[in-house]
């Protein structure tokens, strides 16, 4: 073996055995007559002491040499150190080497592998395995299997059973771009990379396996940014012989289950809100509810006064951000010019200081009084002490600036707090969106999304009123899971896809296989998806993905460590029957 312990788990009671270890260098301490070198795995770190006066001349030779990540193997006696560490768990001991092997020299890794690294994150992405080295990233992985192992354990206590569905499909049309793969076997014919299981799971339904879930890789070709990556994991489940009631149910359970079992956090309410409200109160439809600063709608009190910015605009609309009636002009105009960057676009702002006094003074005090400004503060909940933020013009544009300047500001407060927990639920969205590019309706979801029960009539006479019988799961203000109850009559389906500008023939080509299955006894089903990655981020006390993965994309979806996408070899295009263009 080319190990009898560890390099985290030696302790006093281990003082005067015989041990093998392995690992890497972490550090070495040469003072001539001492070498200590600081012993490194996945599991700790453990100090090895090389004493002229006791150790094998040769060994103390050898140890001189040793480099930074050199990989080696020592024997030795656990003896007890005279300078313990306290901050290591094992910094009561020391092992005294009598055999050194070097398993494998190193070269100078090109950055520390230290907790506080000097690497920037180029050339960490490029040597990934190094960065892997690392306690932070380490632990992150470690976490990942965490929370992995613990979704595993609820969802197969529940009934579910784990079942792998392909990765080689047939390209359909899902919302995002699909990744190709060419056939060599079928000339100029593709598979697709699943955007998600979604039909297959649906076809287990029809399959009887009644409670489905699989922890899988999906694939979309997107544009990139700090919590998407081309290839991510979902949670993937489905339920036969269920309603929405049965499946919100569930997977509160399960996030119950998670946060306490992974953070130890009890959380009792799932509060359930509308899309509608939920972009009329927040502005997105996965707010963060660990705050307030809900949105308080202006237009019945500050419109038709001589003030002409509000009078035009669509939507005049404020947050009160608590506490902060004492910001300078300069804090103040360092808001107004966040809201006026491109990735906002935000034309201006007006403010209202609500003084401890009963007060108010604004930016706009000439065109209106103590009374008008009293009824904004009334109408966004703004207290004494607080700092009310306006923004107007197109509703929904404006809803979209002042939500990104909630966030923006409860940032600034400290309000959005890693180890508080706030999930919530969002329902109701609606089934379809209007896209004025193509004049035609598109799948807020999915094509496979059954409407409201309630809003059938709707769908040949008012299609833009239905509502999607659909619902998120949001926490901490990022969607963490997603799903429906699922169409399962062929009729129903034909006519979502009638809506969505499907010819039949193009249906039937695109999903004939499931318009098929559903005539074989489709049970009621739905189902729900959690992305993984977001999920752990979130339970980890971050909100970028990143470093939950073991080995990410930058953001222009490439792998500078293994250099993919990369060109292949002109016998391998023709062996495809492709030609570059």
């Amino acid at each position: 073996m080319y190990r009898s312990h560890d390099c985290g788990e030696l302790n006093a009671s281990n003082i005067n055995i015989e041990v093998t270890l392995a690992g890497w260098v972490q550090k070495s301490r040469d003072k001539g007559f001492m070498i200590w070198v600081d012993l490194r795995d996945r599991y700790g770190i453990t100090q090895l002491i090389f004493d002229e006066k006791r150790t094998d001349k040769a060994v103390f030779e050898k140890a001189k040499s040793l480099g930074r990540e050199f990989v080696i193997q020592v024997k030795g006696t656990v003896i007890e150190r005279e300078s313990k560490n306290a901050n290591m768990a094992t910094g009561d001991v020391e092992i005294l080497v009598t055999e050194l092997t070097v398993l494998n020299e190193s070269h100078t890794p090109p950055f520390t592998i230290e907790d506080e690294t000097d690497g920037g994150e180029d050339i960490r992405m490029k040597y990934r395995y190094l960065d892997i080295r690392r306690n932070p990233v380490k632990n992150n992985l470690l976490f990942r299997h965490k929370v992995s192992m613990e979704v595993r354990k609820y969802l197969s206590d529940q009934g579910f059973c784990d079942v792998e569905t392909p990765y080689l499909i047939k390209s359909t049309p899902e919302g995002a771009r699909d990744f190709v793969v060419p056939s060599r076997m079928n000339e100029g014919q593709f598979y697709a990379l699943p955007q998600s299981p979604q039909t297959f799971k649906q076809l287990l339904m029809i399959g009887g396996m009644d409670k489905y879930f699989q922890i899988v890789k999906c694939f979309r070709d997107e544009d990139l940014r700090a919590d998407r990556q081309p290839e991510f994991t979902q949670i993937d489940c489905e339920m036969a012989f269920v309603e929405q009631e049965d499946i919100l149910d569930m997977f509160e359970g399960l996030t119950r289950h998670l946060l306490q079992e992974i953070k130890g956090v009890t959380v009792e309410k799932f509060p359930r809100i509308t899309y509608d409200y939920a972009m009329k109160t927040y502005g997105n439809d996965k707010p963060d509810i660990r705050f307030e600063m809900k949105f308080g709608e202006l237009n019945e009190v500050a419109k038709h006064k001589e003030f002409p910015v509000f009078n035009a605009a669509e939507l005049v609309v404020g947050i009160a951000a608590p506490g902060c009636a004492a910001y300078t002009r300069k804090e103040i105009d360092a808001l107004i010019d966040w809201v006026k960057r491109p990735q906002v676009g935000a034309s201006g702002m007006v403010y209202v200081k609500c003084e401890a006094d009963g007060t108010f003074k604004s930016s706009v005090d000439k065109f209106y009084d103590q009374e008008d400004l009293k009824n904004w503060a009334e109408a966004t909940n703004a207290k004494a002490g607080d700092l009310i933020l306006i923004l107007s013009g197109n509703a929904h544009k404006v809803r979209t600036q002042l939500s990104a300047l909630r966030m923006e500001v409860a940032t600034r407060l400290g309000l959005r707090k890693s180890d508080e927990f706030a999930p919530l639920w969002v329902v109701d969205f609606p089934l379809l969106e209007w896209d004025e590019e193509s004049g035609r309706y598109h799948a807020m979801h999915h094509p496979f999304t059954s409407p409201k029960p309630e809003d059938m009539a709707l769908i040949d006479t008012d299609p833009g009123k239905v509502r999607a019988n659909a619902y998120d799961m949001v926490l901490n203000g990022n969607e963490i899971g997603g799903g429906s109850i699922r169409i399962h009559d062929r009729d129903l389906q034909s006519r979502m896809f009638t809506l969505l500008g499907f010819t039949p023939e193009q249906a039937e080509a695109q999903f004939g296989f499931l318009m098929s299955a559903f005539q074989y006894g489709a049970p009621p089903h739905g189902g729900l998806a959690f992305g993984l990655d977001r999920l752990v981020a979130i339970l980890g006390g971050q909100e970028t993905i990143r470093d939950f993965i073991a080995f990410p994309k930058n953001n222009s979806g490439r792998d500078v460590m293994i250099d993919a996408p990369s060109t292949i070899d002109e016998s391998q295009l023709q062996e495809l029957h492709i030609k570059l263009r």
